[in-house]
């Protein structure tokens, strides 16, 4: 698969088999992903996969707090800002309306939306979930040097025939994952990514992307 394929291909995929994915692929990936770009080469990236037995303990532990109502935990981090400009809050919203549509969750069904969010936790039905970490003495410019790398790692995925889905959602049941992985306290959950054998019995809406015009200015001699 072409770098081309690969992003163009890459989506969130949130319907997985419980096939599981080989140890040595996803160590051919993640040494390949760490030679994404970071500044200065600081690599701020922490990384735990999570598979077999701790990844099952895991998903049994946050569909307690899920069944029990818990509330979640306090961010360590601002996901979006308190409120969205346009287009960003159109965008967001069409986001919404078309993952809803696809699984038939009306609007206002909020008991629909709160089980389907509560997929999450189950990491899709995924067999192998990925949780990435950030020393919380780093900047903004280190976050995004995690983007970069989480963006490698996906499109690796993809060259592999594997497909993946970054979850931030993670975050608000951060206490839960750190009891089964016992991170250093200095360390901030960014998010998770469930990572596997799509699905393919289960239909997805593929949501659309801006125009050019809209997100690119060339500025030309």
């Amino acid at each position: 698969m072409d770098v081309y394929a690969a992003v163009t291909s890459r989506r969130a995929v949130r319907a997985f088999t419980d096939r599981p994915v080989p140890r040595e692929v996803l160590e051919r990936v993640l040494s390949a992903a760490a030679w994404a770009p970071s500044g200065s080469n600081l690599q701020p990236w922490r990384v735990y996969v999570l598979t077999g037995g701790p990844l099952a303990e895991l998903k049994r532990r946050a569909g307690e707090r899920v069944a029990a109502g818990d509330p979640w935990d306090e961010r360590e981090y601002e996901m979006y800002p308190p409120e969205l400009k346009s287009p960003y809050h159109e965008r967001r919203s069409a986001f919404g309306h078309e993952r809803y549509s696809a699984l038939g969750v009306a609007r206002e069904d909020w008991e629909a939306r709160q089980r389907a969010a509560a997929a999450n936790w189950d990491c899709f039905g995924a067999s192998t979930a990925l949780f990435c970490y950030i020393d919380r003495d780093m900047g903004r410019p280190q976050w995004s040097d995690i983007g970069m790398y989480l963006q490698t790692v996906m499109l690796l995925l993809r060259a592999e025939g594997l497909h993946s889905c970054t979850q931030m959602a993670w975050s608000v049941y951060r206490r839960t994952v750190a009891e089964v992985l016992s991170p250093p306290d200095e360390l901030i959950l960014f998010c998770g990514m469930s990572i596997g054998f799509e699905d393919v019995t289960v239909g997805h809406a593929r949501t659309g992307r801006a125009p050019l015009a809209e997100t690119v200015t060339f500025v030309e001699g």
